[in-house]
C-alpha cells in the first residue's frame, strides 16, 4: 500500500497511484509452466506405442493449456491505477495489458467499496456483467466504484481506495462533465 500524503494545502498529489497484487496468482502460473514442462517432457522422452496422431496431440494440448493458464494468470497478478488531473488509467499484469483509460471528463462519480470479491464478479480479471458494469478484480478487498455518465460503472481493486476515491472526486469538482462517446 502507498502513503499518499497531502500536501501543505491538504491538496492531493498531482498524481495519485495504486496498486493491488494477488500472489495466489502465482500458483496458478506454475501450474501452466507444469502443464507446459509436461508437454515438452512428453515431446522429449515419449515411450507412446500408439502413434504418433495421440502423441502430437498430448504435447501440442498441454503446452496451449500451459500457455493460456500462464499468461492468463500472469496478466492479473497485479493491477495498477493512476490518476492525474485528465484521467484515470487502470494496467493490469506486467505489461500492462489489458489497458483502459478513463477521461475524468466521463466521470460522474466515485465510490469507496470495502468488499470487492472474485465470486461477486465470476473469477478474477477483466470481468463485466450486465447487471453490475466492468471490473478489475485482482483480489479480494477494498476497491473503488466509477459512475460514468453513460451509465456504466466500472470497479477496480486497489489498496487504499479510500484515499483514491478522494483524490478522484477533488479532482471531478474542477472538471466540466460530460457523457461518455
Amino acid at each position: 500500500m502507498r502513503d499518499h500524503p497531502h500536501a501543505e494545502d491538504g491538496r492531493p498529489p498531482e498524481i495519485w497511484t495504486g496498486r493491488a497484487t494477488n500472489r495466489v496468482q502465482w500458483l496458478l502460473a506454475l501450474v501452466g509452466a507444469a502443464c507446459m514442462a509436461l508437454g515438452v517432457e512428453l515431446a522429449v522422452d515419449s515411450a507412446w506405442t500408439s502413434g504418433i496422431a495421440p502423441l502430437a496431440m498430448s504435447v501440442v494440448g498441454c503446452i496451449a493449456a500451459g500457455l493460456l493458464v500462464l499468461f492468463g494468470t500472469l496478466a492479473f497478478v497485479h493491477v495498477d491505477l493512476r490518476l492525474d488531473k485528465e484521467c484515470v488509467e487502470v494496467r493490469c499484469g506486467h505489461i500492462g495489458l489489458p489497458r483502459r483509460r478513463i477521461p475524468l471528463s466521463h466521470v460522474a462519480g466515485a465510490e469507496f467499496t470495502a468488499l470487492v470479491t472474485p465470486r461477486h464478479w465470476g473469477g478474477w480479471g477483466y470481468r463485466w456483467r450486465p447487471e453490475k458494469g466492468t471490473a478489475v478484480v485482482v483480489r479480494r478487498g477494498e476497491g473503488i466504484v466509477l459512475r460514468l455518465w453513460d451509465g456504466h460503472t466500472f470497479t477496480i481493486t486497489v489498496d487504499n481506495a479510500e484515499a483514491a476515491v478522494r483524490a478522484i472526486r477533488d479532482r471531478l469538482r474542477t472538471i466540466t462533465p460530460g457523457p461518455a462517446h
